[in-house]
């Protein structure tokens, strides 16, 4: 099976940051760039991740605002 293609980039992080990232790697027995793949996969599937719009989000708040007793009774 052929190895999946690589892009090369280049940027700056912390280097208390990259300092962790490393001890990490070594810690764990894996390459570097296997955590970079990993944080940067996390961080994507954290972006696509479904939110309510503000909209929704301020009804459901007023909701709570007139209706919190109710909810409080529901939750028991």
């Amino acid at each position: 099976m052929a190895a999946p293609q690589r892009a090369k980039f280049a940027t700056q992080v912390d280097p208390r940051v990259l300092e962790t990232i490393r001890e990490l790697a070594r810690q764990e027995g894996r390459q570097l760039q296997a955590l970079v793949d990993e944080a940067l996969v996390d961080l994507i599937e954290k972006r696509r991740q479904v939110r309510p719009r503000p909209s929704v989000m301020a009804l459901y708040q007023s909701s709570h605002e007139t209706f919190a007793p109710l909810y409080r009774k529901l939750a028991e």
